[in-house]
């Protein structure tokens, strides 16, 4: 981190930002946090530049991809009814997207035909419940999504495929990429997927079996598919390098090596 200090007349200094909470049902509230640049140095490689971004219940992710290089462009109802989905060489669905936008389901056999094409849909965890249920269909094979979360951001991952491109390209990911995980490691994990789904990571909680739904991946047609409950929307913004490098792995699915 990097604190910036300013001295007028060597007298006063400042080194604070001002952050306010203003609600209806709460007096204004306002406070002082010290002046603080978050910085993370990530030796990032990437490929595919075009991101579409399906808005979801609100992330910073969209930030971040700009940071690491990407071009994002953001999809909402409007956009995905009246623009090729071509241009993008992924498209990553916000969180609980497909629990607040009801209209996506209008364009379910739109993102398969782009997938099909030989596109890269990524879909970022969604809940399923009578509170938070899913409001469109997903993904071109059969999943559900279940409760199961692993709130140990130190648990223990273990790499089910060390050979699958999403571990090695463009990115070599290690152990040591998931060092550093703030909160948790994964939530609303697939459950129940059907068999073209491969499983790439399996990880617990202490006293908890391994669950290997945090990261499903489907081939379709020329093109693949993703669900995952990895919390990169609390990674991201926190500047964990080793969450940069495996989403900008994810990203470029559709580019890969030959392995």
């Amino acid at each position: 981190d990097y604190r910036g200090v300013s001295v007028v007349n060597g007298q006063e200094v400042f080194n604070q930002g001002l952050r306010s909470i203003h609600y209806d049902h709460i007096p204004f509230i306002a406070y002082y946090k010290a002046a603080v640049l978050q910085t993370s140095f990530v030796d990032l490689k990437i490929v595919n530049k075009r991101i579409g971004y399906i808005v979801g219940a609100g992330d910073k992710v969209p930030a971040s991809l700009e940071q690491m290089g990407y071009e994002v462009v953001m999809l909402g109802d409007k956009e995905l009814s009246r623009i090729s989905l071509q241009q993008f060489d992924a498209i990553i669905s916000g969180v609980r997207a497909y629990n607040t936008n009801e209209w996506l389901n209008a364009y379910y056999d739109k993102l398969m035909k782009y997938v099909q094409d030989g596109g890269n849909l990524i879909v970022q965890y969604n809940t399923s419940s009578n509170v938070g249920p899913v409001k469109a269909k997903i993904g071109p094979y059969p999943f559900n999504i279940s409760r199961t979360r692993v709130t140990d951001e130190k648990a223990e991952v273990t790499f089910l495929k060390p050979d699958h491109p999403v571990l090695n390209y463009p990115n070599k990911i290690t152990q040591q990429d998931f060092s550093g995980w703030i909160q948790e490691r994964s939530i609303y994990h697939g459950s129940d997927w059907d068999k073209n789904f491969e499983t790439i990571l399996t990880m617990h909680d202490p006293g908890e079996k391994a669950d290997a739904g945090s990261l499903l991946i489907a081939k379709y047609g020329k093109g693949y598919f993703t669900y995952t409950g990895l919390v990169f929307f609390r990674e991201l913004p926190a500047g964990v390098p080793g969450a940069y490098r495996l989403l900008a792995n994810i990203i470029g699915l559709n580019r890969k090596k030959a392995f």
